[in-house]
């Protein structure tokens, strides 16, 4: 199959640009801070993903009526106009399509899903996920690089450096979008085509009516049993780590690399490092990704035990990062830090640490979805609309508060979390475990 790899790469187009935002987005803002434009990063950031989060609710349905090539296709757009407000800024149009990217986020993860399984088997569909994984992960690689050789240097982004920087992302982008309209059609929607050639014309809107009304009861359907779940044991044991994952999701991915371009002890190459910080991370996680996700195939045991190797592995990069960077690093804006670490700043430190919470992160993330997807088989979709919904309103919060609270406070509340996280997903293996013995007993 083919088309596996081409919505993968599509979606690298895509995603492409949302990498920049999110890892160096806060730092151009700073640049573009004048009379006529006020706008926050760190705010644009929270409110994508507290639409985000209840855009999931809503995005089965849409998916269902128009399709999912027809969906990808317009979330592209919102993407490529949430890049383009950055080619001549305004505050108005930059919250306006942050508001509008929360919605297609929601859309164009259902609509790859729902993609991904039209067009895959029961013997494709990890080799398929694995290919799309990775090709989403390259997108931390390529779009970091270019910010690396483009601001290695810089003590200040220039408005012709900015739009050079947003008028390749958008290129990009719009690529990628028209390039969805090309993928072949689904085994479903070639049937349903071909049900649907001797209809005539006028009963169109008739057929849309009918698929909207399917639609309609099946989200009344899904959304029920999100409700149900909502209250399961297992799933309020999971809240915590996932919250856990929301935190640590913002931290790495706008609000570190926000706190090395602030470095004053970095200097001129401390813009620079935000871009490498980036691929450092992005390699992380592609190799948590391969060695957890791929490898570990759902054994309880060695889920714990990945799950607590990622804690650990965060922990030491919280550490790190607390003596290694200026308490005062996230919340600068017009100026660079002013206060001292405990330790005097190291590049080589700083990029361990992003490896780190990129290869921590994968360890949460994976488990959570093999722990979801082995309890909850018969009822995947609404388990997983809960853990993204969960995630990302705690993402939202943290981008709201991460401009404000210093960096040890943010730490320690990542700290915290994470333990909580971690002890209630143990309690979660203890029960499904005692579950299984008492089946085979």
């Amino acid at each position: 199959m083919y088309s596996e790899q081409e919505t993968g790469q599509s979606e690298l187009y895509v995603r492409r640009t949302s990498c920049f935002s999110f890892s160096s987005m806060q730092t151009v803002v700073k640049s573009l801070e004048n009379g006529t434009f006020s706008g926050s990063g760190y705010h644009s950031l929270g409110i994508i993903y507290g639409v985000f989060s209840f855009s999931n609710l809503l995005a089965p349905t849409v998916v269902a009526v128009i399709g999912a090539k027809m969906t990808m296709f317009m979330s592209g757009l919102l993407y490529s106009g949430y890049i383009a407000v950055f080619i001549i800024p305004s505050s108005w149009a930059f919250y306006l399509t942050s508001v509008l990217i929360g919605v297609g986020a929601a859309m164009l993860w259902t609509a790859q899903g729902h993609f991904l399984v039209e067009n895959s088997e029961a013997s494709t569909i990890n080799r398929n996920t694995g290919m799309f994984w990775a090709l989403l992960q390259c997108s931390m690689l390529f779009g970091n690089l270019y910010i690396y050789f483009d601001w290695n240097g810089r003590t200040e982004i220039s408005d012709s450096s900015r739009k050079n920087i947003f008028l390749s992302l958008l290129v990009a982008s719009v690529l990628g979008t028209l390039s969805f309209l090309v993928l072949r059609k689904s085994h479903h929607e070639e049937e349903m085509l071909s049900e649907e050639e001797g209809q005539s014309l006028l009963s169109t809107p008739m057929m849309y009516k009918h698929r909207a009304n399917t639609a309609l009861q099946d989200a009344k359907s899904e959304f029920k049993t999100i409700l149900q779940l909502l209250k399961a044991k297992t799933i309020l044991l999971l809240s915590p780590c996932m919250a856990y994952s929301g935190l640590e999701l913002s931290f790495y991915s706008g609000v570190y690399g926000t706190c090395i371009g602030a470095t004053t002890q970095f200097g001129e190459a401390a813009k620079g490092l935000i871009g490498m910080s980036g691929i450092v991370v992005g390699i992380g996680e592609i190799v948590g990704g391969g060695l957890f996700g791929l490898l570990c195939k759902n054994n309880r045991f060695r889920r714990t035990s990945v799950v607590f190797l990622g804690m650990v592995v965060h922990f030491v990069a919280f550490y790190l990062i607390f003596l290694n960077l200026p308490d005062d690093a996230p919340v600068v804006f017009s100026t660079t830090t002013q206060k001292k670490p405990y330790l005097t700043p190291s590049v080589s430190i700083a990029l361990l640490c992003s490896f780190l919470l990129g290869l921590g992160d994968s360890c949460f993330n994976t488990q959570l979805y093999s722990i979801l997807g082995r309890v909850y088989a018969e009822q995947s979709t609404p388990a997983f609309a809960i853990f993204k919904f969960i995630q990302s309103v705690f993402a939202a919060v943290a981008f709201f508060y991460s401009g404000y609270l210093l960096l040890m406070w943010q730490l320690l509340l990542m700290i915290i979390l994470g333990f909580t996280g971690t002890l209630c997903f143990f309690v979660v293996e203890r029960m499904q475990n005692f579950s299984v013995d008492l089946q085979e007993y």
